[in-house]
């Protein structure tokens, strides 16, 4: 044994090097919140159309035939427009030969934009009634409703019967609706008309004090006279029979623009309108039959000569302007600050008709009209992300099965190939191999390490390269040679300057053309070197990758760990093989040509992932790189999810450094190309992109689990998982590993999976920023031993 060392083991201040990986710490926790937050933001993005879809938070219940004897008889009994001047229910009829023409649950973007055209071009008014969620949706459609003349109320938010909600519902549906309005064109609205209502004397005790409610804060609430029953798809010609009044008497007529296919509607508006026309009637909304009555009342009253701008103001049920709670937090009636009227008996108002007939409208300012917009800005964010998400689903989705199955079509391919009676790398490789093992503060682990070596049935010599250990490597290293026996050990010190420095080292003082490289921390089974220097049999192999194996994995973070390399990287490999493209040797376990090596610029310290960039260089060098299943390594895999985060967010960020800094393979041309053309593409898939949006499938089956469909997703989750765990099984059984460690594999789908996915996106942020890591050293316990005693 002999030692070698490029500098005493004293305190030095830090270097260069330490100083940047202290630096690189501290940025970490930033990207570590910014991933989160970019995952908070998925999330609310996908609520948000959830909740716009009436499939978060969407109440389906509609009530029937309950009893209204606390309804006041003159309520049941009155017009179809219903307001609380002065505390007091009151009702108003349309009059004679007056038809005002209502409109539910739009905006729609097909139907809407018909019917507003059939009324601009026959010159009729309509007022309609919007579903809050279908506004933000479509601002641009009721921007075009409110410019061309029509009025507008609500519908509530997401079409629920308010008679079942709370209070603090029923204000939310208001206040979410008058923002979407804001938002959309600008005004807010004083008129309302509840989802499932129908004429005033349906109004029954559970719905009475929702409008009471409604009325004390400001607003009109308004029924129907004639039903046109369209949405039932009855035919053309009896819409128009039903939505005609009787007698030549004023209604308030029901039709609808949104809500389901609404081509007999469109069909019957012209001629109803025609024929309306014809009997004599006028055209007006809710606003202006309000005035018209208000002005018929003053007459008889004798108040005939008070301006028309007073009865205009009614419409709000308050003096001067009208809000809304919900829109602007005032209170209702009062003039709240930053809404203005714009009738003619409101503030503002230009005496115009078309403004009378839009005396319901008062127009957004300062907060609401900020808030609305933002609103509506939040709204197309949503409407373009979850799309555009679901899309890339499918896609997440192709690509995860896909990967199943061709891993486990070449797998099979691979291992028959591989173990067959008859395959042979060539002649049998006999002579002397050197084994470099990097090691820094690996005094846990570097005893086993050596143990296991001393058993090697294949003639080594092992370097250690102690890469300015502060603990006592060198010496456990050198005394654990001692007590083995071990003549063929050299232990070379230097100063710490990182991992690729240290097997670089290893490469310049290796004595033998085949040089293994493995971690402080890993046990060889005895025949390892022996089986994993065979491939270089066939002059083509210029690095082979070896089967590294989980050794603490009686942990559930160990087994986790165990499935995902006996299921992930080993099965990748044998694919990865078979293709000609292995993306990387592990580090564990991995041996090369020294002379190629050299060839290629040894070990390179640009990225993190030295094993990812060697092996690309040598694929580009014009090397084969194959994996033998049968040399088998066992490592000391990270033991608490610190620690697992840190190494994993590692070998993240440095393959993508690989790739980057190997980008022109693809245009590489000849064998040495083929890693450019097939593997790159490969890795970027399968390994960034795949897993970058597979967070997507989750999010979207616990969305799916709590707000649309429980059973069905819950199917479906346990169908990709059934798929996953036949993949792992298979691969299990072609490691011969016990079966038993697949029992772990649910929670592992549960916790594990999600935490990788994190590692992923915070590797990508950190790409995208710009960030830098140097080598991570993580916290050992040597609880790897011998091969013998792992099972």
């Amino acid at each position: 044994m002999t030692t070698t060392s490029t500098s005493r083991g004293r305190r030095r201040a830090p270097t260069r090097m330490s100083r940047a990986a202290g630096k690189a710490a501290a940025l970490q926790k930033p990207r570590v919140i910014l991933a989160l937050l970019l995952l908070l933001a998925l999330t609310s993005v996908m609520l948000l159309d959830g909740y716009l879809r009436a499939e978060v938070g969407g109440d389906q219940r509609v009530r029937t035939g309950a009893s209204a004897n606390k309804v006041p008889n003159k309520v049941l009994d009155g017009g179809p427009i219903l307001t609380f001047q002065g505390g007091q229910a009151t009702t108003l009829s349309v009059p004679d030969k007056t038809i005002a023409l209502t409109f539910d649950d739009g905006p729609n973007p097909t139907w809407t934009p018909q019917v507003l055209e059939i009324l601009q071009k026959y010159d009729v008014p309509g007022t309609f009634f919007l579903v809050g969620s279908m506004v933000s949706r479509y601002p641009s459609i009721v921007k075009d409703m409110v410019e061309e003349g029509n009025e507008v109320g609500i519908h509530t938010f997401t079409h629920v019967d308010l008679s079942y909600q709370s209070d603090a519902r029923v204000d939310r549906e208001m206040e979410q609706t008058q923002l979407a309005l804001a938002g959309a064109a600008g005004i807010t609205t004083t008129l309302f008309r509840a989802p499932y209502s129908s004429e005033a004397d349906a109004i029954d005790n559970y719905s009475w004090p929702v409008y009471e409610k409604l009325g004390q804060d400001g607003y009109t609430s308004v029924f129907v006279d004639t039903d046109s029953d369209d949405w039932k798809k009855p035919g053309v010609s009896k819409i128009i029979k039903w939505a005609t009044p009787e007698d030549g008497k004023g209604a308030s007529v029901l039709f609808h623009d949104a809500g389901g296919e609404r081509s007999q509607t469109i069909k019957a508006l012209p001629t109803y309108i025609k024929k309306m026309k014809a009997a004599g009637y006028t055209f007006t909304t809710i606003s202006g039959v309000m005035q018209e009555q208000n002005a018929a009342a003053r007459q008889a009253s004798g108040t005939g000569q008070q301006a028309a701008g007073t009865a205009a103001g009614a419409a709000g049920t308050g003096t001067g302007t009208t809000g809304t709670q919900g829109a602007t937090g005032g209170q209702p009636g009062t003039a709240p600050n930053g809404e203005s009227g714009i009738g003619t008996g409101g503030t503002g108002g230009n005496g115009g008709t078309i403004n009378r007939l839009q005396a319901a409208h008062r127009e957004a300012s300062g907060v609401t009209l900020y808030e609305g917009k933002a609103l509506i800005a939040a709204v197309t964010l949503a409407e373009w992300t979850v799309p555009t998400l679901s899309v890339g689903l499918m896609i997440v989705g192709v690509a995860v099965m896909g990967r199943f199955g061709m891993m486990l079509i070449l797998a099979r391919r691979h291992y028959r190939k591989r173990n067959k009676r008859r395959f042979s790398w060539g002649p049998t490789i006999t002579r002397p191999v050197s084994v470099i093992v990097p090691a820094y503060n690996e005094k846990e682990c570097i005893a086993n390490t050596l143990k296991s070596l001393a058993k090697s049935t294949h003639p080594i010599e092992v370097i250690v390269v102690d890469d300015g250990s502060t603990d006592d490597t060198s010496e456990i290293s050198r005394e654990a040679a001692r007590a083995l026996g071990m003549t063929n050990v050299r232990v070379i010190r230097q100063d710490n300057a990182g991992k690729p420095a240290a097997l670089n080292n290893g490469v310049r003082s290796a004595s033998y053309d085949i040089v293994v490289m493995m971690d402080g921390d890993t046990v060889f089974e005895p025949d390892a070197v022996h089986q994993l220097v065979q491939p270089f049999a066939d002059a083509d192999v210029g690095a082979v990758a070896g089967n590294a194996k989980v050794g603490n994995r009686d942990t559930i973070i160990g087994a986790w760990q165990h499935i995902e390399y006996v299921m992930g990287f080993n099965l990748d490999r044998r694919m990865y093989d078979l293709l000609r493209c292995m993306p990387t040797i592990p580090g564990a376990i991995g041996a090369f040509r020294r002379d190629a090596v050299l060839e290629v610029g040894g070990m390179s310290e640009d990225t993190l992932a030295e094993d990812t960039d060697i092996t690309i260089a040598m694929h580009r060098a014009g090397w084969q790189v194959v994996y033998q299943e049968h040399a088998k390594a066992w490592t000391e895999a990270p033991g608490s999810l610190k620690q697992l985060w840190s190494q994993r967010y590692r070998w993240s960020y440095g393959t993508m450094q690989a790739l980057w800094k190997h980008r022109k393979s693809l245009t590489d041309r000849g064998p040495s190309g083929r890693f450019g053309r097939v593997g790159m593409p490969l890795v970027v898939l399968f390994q960034i992109i795949t897993p970058v949006f597979a967070p997507l499938i989750d999010v979207f089956t616990v969305y799916s689990m709590i707000f649309v469909d429980f059973q069905a997703a819950l199917l479906a989750w346990l169908a990709v998982l059934g798929v996953q765990l036949g993949c792992a099984a298979y691969a299990f059984r072609l490691d011969r590993e016990k079966y038993r460690y697949l029992l772990m594999m649910p929670l592992q789908q549960l916790a594990y999976r999600q935490m990788m996915y994190l590692v992923l996106i915070h590797s990508c942020i950190t790409a995208l920023t710009g960030g830098r890591l140097r080598w991570q050293k993580l916290k050992r316990t040597g609880e790897v031993g011998t091969p013998a005693g792992v099972g």
